[in-house]
């Protein structure tokens, strides 16, 4: 699978996991020079806390557009520090 933004691969992986239609990126298969920190959190009941990444491609901010789990609850341990995308991101084969 890639996750492309702005005609670029933010991520690319063929050992990705799907949860609710996202696909969760391992995080070396990410080009973490397309992503800034972001100061987003959100709250998932059964996920835990989720940080957000900004993807930044050629001068173009997607701000949001990438989350993590940094410190998942147990029943998505599995899903830890992986990577997903929304905001316009395209996931493809």
């Amino acid at each position: 699978m890639k996750a492309i933004w702005n005609n670029k691969v933010i991520a690319e992986s063929d050992e990705t996991i799907v949860i609710d239609t996202f696909y969760y990126f391992p995080p070396e298969s990410v080009n973490y020079e397309f992503l800034e920190k972001s100061r987003k959190h959100t709250t998932c009941y059964w996920k835990g806390q989720a940080s957000y990444y900004t993807i930044n491609v050629d001068g173009k901010e997607n701000e949001d557009a990438a989350w993590y789990y940094p410190e998942a609850k147990d029943k998505a341990k599995n899903i830890e520090n992986y990577i997903a995308f929304w905001r316009g991101v395209e996931v493809i084969e």
